[in-house]
């Protein structure tokens, strides 16, 4: 599903030329026009992978009583919702779990602030790690997905059935972000890069998955976290680190200026657009 007529036609016509679309005059395109948000489809799948919009929050325009334009939080409210929030990105994951099968399995990129945000965002984590296996996440690095700033991971998990004890045993956490440093154009992520990660993620025996970090061991970057844990973090935080930053102990570690350069524009950029974001939440200017 696609919001914007242009960008369906784009899709439809990429499809078309890979060889995915209709077989005959009565198939339908593989994609349309509508609001994937608005209800769950009857369908469901057995993989989920996506990537779902990041940005600003859900917004409608509207005309205000001086007859002006202005873009107004559109709040998602559905039964099979755990919580209604304005936030793109709690909303997709929680559409993600109502539209997977029994059993079905999921990936999906979210931002930060998926795994700290409060209120809305503590209740869709709690209820995520009780009623599904969440198993794993990988954090990636800054500068490499979606727009500069953007802090992104990959959260995988399974839907259950219902049952009274939590179905999430551990989350076990791949720390791709500490110490590392990708750009888009001159210091690109490989795939290869990629290697150590899928070997710990064990497809198809995730029972064997064993730790590369131990005290003897401090640089490992994968660990296991289990659920009791977790539920006592504040605001059920999946925002978890453990690897020291070298750069903060050592000087001479610290990354080329450039990088850090690039680092310090975009936390700034980042800031900016969350400052106005907020500032369009309050409102118009006088």
């Amino acid at each position: 599903m696609e919001l914007v007529d242009a960008v369906t036609r784009l899709g439809a016509m990429n499809l078309l030329l890979h060889g995915i679309g209709p077989a005959g005059d009565e198939a339908e395109l593989p994609i349309r026009t509508d609001d994937s948000l608005r209800a769950a489809p009857s369908d469901r799948f057995q993989v989920v992978m996506t990537n779902p919009p990041f940005g600003k929050k859900s917004s409608v325009l509207v005309v205000n009583e001086e007859g002006e334009q202005e873009r107004q939080a559109l709040t998602v409210v559905r039964d099979d919702f755990w919580a209604s929030t304005t936030n793109k990105q709690l909303n997709f994951v929680q559409h993600v779990h109502t539209i997977l099968a029994m059993h079905g399995r999921a990936a999906v990129v979210v931002p930060d602030n998926v795994l700290f945000e409060g209120g809305a965002g503590e209740t869709v984590r709690r209820n995520l790690l009780h009623d599904c296996d969440v198993h794993t996440l990988l954090r990636l690095p800054t500068g490499i997905f979606y727009a500069q700033g953007v802090k992104a991971n990959v959260l995988f998990f399974d839907r259950k059935p219902g049952q009274d004890r939590p179905w999430t045993e551990r989350l076990w956490i791949y720390d791709f972000r500490t110490n590392v440093h990708f750009t888009l154009k001159t210091n690109t992520l490989r795939r290869e890069e990629l290697d150590e990660f899928v070997a710990c993620y064990k497809p198809g025996s995730r029972n064997a998955r064993k730790p590369t970090w131990s005290e003897k061991e401090p640089e490992g970057r994968w660990r296991a976290f289990p659920y009791d844990e977790l539920v006592q973090r504040d605001k059920c935080s999946l925002d978890i680190f453990w690897l020291k930053d070298k750069g903060l102990e050592d000087s001479d570690n610290l990354p080329d200026p450039g990088v850090i350069a690039r680092d310090i524009v975009e936390d700034l950029e980042s800031a900016l657009e969350q400052i106005a974001e907020i500032a369009e939440d309050l409102g118009p200017r006088p």
